[in-house]
């Protein structure tokens, strides 16, 4: 049995970590993994900014690094985001994978354009980040958004019938108007709009999450891992350096 580490890139208490965990499989037998979902110990909060992503980089790399101590065999960054991969890269001898990269890649093998559709606006400068970082800039017709804060705590929760239309019809715009032939939903918070989506638009619809989850088990399956002349070693390992910061999410669990 593998075991995959699914790190989410702000602090979770272990209520909202199970959000995010019933639409994986805990344990997967058939499959031969076991899934286990872990936030990070503080840092981010929505990554509506250059300062929150380099946070998230920060502390994700932290929680990943101390999955791969305690046994995991592969670390995905469960966010649109990929927060803290490149850096997990470097230092595990361990496959790391990002949802953004996963999707993204995913959606290329679906179709010749894509739109993302997210959350807010805040998001869109990150998306296009991630996007130019994979390469894909001209395969991009759109990044929309519907105006709506997102919940890390309670994602779409209470809010299903509103929030699934108001994506329905940015997807449908995005195809009408834009030239996307493939919908990539924006954030790992999404996930429960899935379905209905991919029910009412005519084209693919891409759960970042699931994305991720099939990735990392055709990576470990053929038994690959990142390159490290892509991704060199650090010649100094300084692990400890933020262990003295609080952990936030020990309150946030007592909550």
């Amino acid at each position: 049995m593998k075991r995959v580490a699914m790190i989410l890139p702000v602090p979770l208490s272990a209520a909202a970590l199970s959000n995010f965990a019933v639409q994986l499989p805990g344990t997967s037998e058939a499959d031969g993994l076991e899934v286990n979902f872990f936030g990070c110990r503080n840092g981010a909060r929505l990554l509506d900014s250059p300062h929150e992503w380099t946070l998230a980089d920060v502390f994700s790399a932290e929680a990943g690094l101390q999955a791969w101590r305690d046994g995991h065999d592969a670390i995905c960054s469960f966010s649109m985001s990929d927060s803290g991969v490149a850096a997990l890269r470097s230092r595990v001898p361990v496959p790391v994978i990002g949802a953004g990269q996963a999707a993204l890649s995913l959606a290329m093998q679906l179709g010749k354009r894509f739109s993302i559709v997210t959350m807010w606006s805040p998001w869109r400068l990150h998306m296009l980040e991630n996007v130019a970082k994979c390469g894909l800039m001209d395969k991009l017709a759109s990044v929309r958004d519907i105006g709506v804060r997102p919940d890390t705590h309670e994602l779409l929760n209470g809010k299903e019938d509103f929030v699934f239309r108001k994506l329905e019809e940015q997807g449908r715009r995005a195809l009408e108007e834009d030239g996307a032939d493939v919908i990539v939903l924006g954030s790992t918070t999404m996930y429960q709009s899935h379905a209905y989506l991919a029910d009412a638009l005519p084209c693919p619809v891409i759960n970042p999450g699931w994305a991720v989850y099939h990735a990392i088990k055709g990576i470990l399956a053929m038994g690959l891992q990142q390159s490290k002349v892509a991704y060199p070693e650090p010649e100094y390992h300084d692990d400890a350096l933020f262990a003295g910061v609080t952990d936030v999410t020990r309150d946030l669990s007592a909550s």
